[in-house]
């Protein structure tokens, strides 16, 4: 057999690089390669169409090995396995308790409870894990930053009383106020003197985190990944720091450090995003000269997206979710929170709950992503991206810290600066369609209402309180303008949009899905037609099916013929609009055609001015 494969082998003549560039140049037929096939990612590299072996031998992510020193491979070396997450807001103990039990019955191995600060008390604690055995599963709290020394002493004595074994406890508390500033805009420096005294207070529980690292508050502000990876790289740097300097052993510190993640639609840039993040952070606490490299492993736990659900055809965040979820559990993280679908407009049911731990648990027990370390090294692809996204967030890095560090940028509003300015770019890039969003900005549902369905306000136990004398992040979905045209539309007045076909069959076609799809983009409706003889035959259609924008789609040729006599004939008798962008639009302009559609328009922008003509 092995001298099969060896003379198998030896007839195929490997061929080189430039061999494939030169037939690709050929299949091009003179197109430009890099403006055809080159990506320019937002993270800020070029991503080339193939890789080869060449292109990664000068790279060091490949050599790593699973569990071991930079941990770019992931943490374990025989296992992927994760915890399988979910978050209860905890108002009432007894309610959040019956409702864990609950769902630990149905896959979760992991609880996230979000307890208001003026609850956090003895009774409280006792009532909220009253049944739960906090040694076989995770446990993670997060209550107001003020209170989180009280939830922990509160929690050690539960621990205590119980009689659990201090080792085997997994879990975290979530104290971060950092994240009030970026997010909120409040100035929380008082607060972090009480990290030490956190760190000190669970030094006897090696498994238990206190310290959090909350990205996830920037992915969902819109951050490109890279800008996520580098500021969390920062944001970490700067605890690290702040515990080191008031005298905490480095071991114990970086033992209590978690990062708490976001993670975007890009599938394989996400699953590089974390090696990366993995390797970079070893490398980071590394230089605080820890006895032990286990000190230098990064703890993360990733959340599936916001930023990128919406709140019209919200079954499709299923599959945003889905993708997401695979990058993450690929990547190896720690533990994973599912955002279910309906996030956006409600507080998740049953249904969209349960449909959310069922979207990791058929990756862990159905696709067995939980078995394999790794899967994606040795893929020159991931090795290039886990490559090039280190180098990029290493910049950030860098800049942050030549600005005095994290915390620094953070007050001075210089990371709010930069986050808000991607929100921005990103809201308009999706108004341009230069972003897709399936089923708002792209190929929306036609006949879909909104049902009394209203975007969710965020809500946390600092509401009521003073606003914050900071910059924040600006924490606004990429399908929130579409939406809020669109319900103002639904509530207001739904007008039709006709298209009159004529002409060339496939153009008209062609157009006529175009602007359908453009128009009921802020909820239209959107009345098609096979094709009509005449011009005048069809605005007669148009008016009897009372529309009030009538579209004339045909080929660029035939909108010199067909363009200026339906303007003329449909008199003022409703809105006319040509789908296109032909070169006689000068002269149908200066014949009295002033609203076209086509791909190069602002499709927010132009919808905006056509419900102001309406009346809408």
């Amino acid at each position: 057999m092995s001298n099969n494969k060896e003379k198998l082998f030896t007839e195929f003549q490997a061929p080189t690089t430039q061999e494939w560039l030169d037939k690709i140049q050929v299949d091009l037929k003179g197109a430009d390669f890099n403006k055809r096939l080159v990506w320019r990612t937002n993270e800020g590299f070029n991503v080339q169409p193939f890789y080869r072996r060449e292109d990664v031998l000068k790279l060091k992510t490949p050599e790593a090995l699973p569990g071991e020193f930079p941990f770019v491979r992931g943490n374990k070396k025989d296992n992927n396995v994760w915890y399988v997450r979910q978050n209860i807001m905890a108002d009432d103990a007894a309610t959040a308790n019956a409702k864990a039990l609950d769902i630990l019955n149905k896959g979760i191995d992991s609880l996230g409870f979000h307890i208001p600060g003026d609850q956090v008390s003895d009774e409280f604690i006792d009532t909220l894990l009253k049944d739960i055995q906090c040694e076989c599963i995770e446990v993670n709290f997060q209550t107001c930053p003020r209170k989180t020394l009280k939830l922990v002493e509160t929690l050690k004595a539960y621990f205590e009383k119980k009689g659990y074994d201090k080792e085997r406890l997994v879990g975290s508390v979530a104290f971060d106020p950092i994240c009030k500033m970026v997010n909120k805009g409040k100035d929380t420096t008082e607060l972090l003197d009480t990290a030490k005294d956190l760190v000190l207070a669970l030094k006897d529980y090696p498994q238990f985190r206190c310290i959090a690292v909350c990205s996830d508050t920037l992915n969902n502000a819109g951050a490109y990944i890279v800008q996520e990876l580098g500021y969390a790289l920062a944001w970490g740097n700067e605890y690290m720091q702040l515990l080191t300097e008031a005298g905490v052993d480095a071991d114990l510190a970086a033992s209590k450090i978690k990062f708490n993640m976001g993670v975007s639609e890009n599938y394989f840039m996400e699953l590089a995003k974390f090696r990366a993040a993995r390797m970079l952070w070893a490398q980071i606490v590394k230089q605080y000269e820890p006895k032990c490299d286990c000190a230098c492993q990064m703890i993360v736990n990733a959340t599936t997206s916001k930023y990128n659900q919406t709140l019209f055809d919200s079954y499709v965040n299923l599959l945003r979710s889905q993708t997401e979820a695979m990058s993450a559990a690929l990547a190896g993280i720690h533990s994973m929170v599912v955002t279910p679908f309906d996030a956006p407009y409600e507080t998740p049911n049953d249904f969209s709950e349960r449909i959310a731990r069922n979207q990791q648990l058929l990756l862990k027990e159905e696709c067995h992503f939980g078995a394999v370390v790794d899967p994606g090294a040795g893929s020159y692809y991931i090795e290039h991206l886990t490559d090039s996204l280190a180098v990029e967030a290493w910049k950030i890095f860098l800049q942050v810290e030549e600005d005095g560090g994290f915390l620094a940028a953070a007050k001075e509003g210089k990371v709010q600066d930069v986050i808000n300015a991607t929100n921005e770019k990103r809201h308009g890039d999706a108004a341009k369609r230069k972003e897709f969003i399936l089923g708002t900005n792209q190929f929306p549902n036609f006949t879909e209402k909104s049902d009394g369905k209203s975007a969710n306000n965020c809500k946390c136990c600092c509401q009521g309180q003073e606003p914050g004398t900071l910059k924040a992040i600006q924490s606004t979905r990429l399908a929130a303008d579409f939406e809020d045209l669109r319900i103002h539309t639904e509530q207001t007045r739904v007008p039709v949009a006709f298209m009159l076909t004529i002409g060339n069959l496939a153009m008209r076609q062609a157009r006529a899905q175009f602007s359908c799809n453009f128009l009921a983009c802020a909820g239209y409706k959107v009345i098609d037609n096979l094709g009509f003889k005449t011009v005048e035959e069809g605005v007669d259609a148009a008016l009897e099916a009372g529309a009030d924008i009538v579209v004339l789609c045909s080929s660029d040729d035939e909108y010199a013929e067909y363009a200026i006599p339906a303007f003329k004939y449909l008199d003022g008798r409703a809105m006319f609009v040509v789908a296109g962008a032909p070169a006689c639009m000068e002269d149908l302009k200066a014949a009295g055609i002033e609203n076209f559609v086509h791909v190069r328009c602002n499709v927010l922008e132009t919808l905006k001015e056509y419900n102001a003509k309406l009346g809408i």
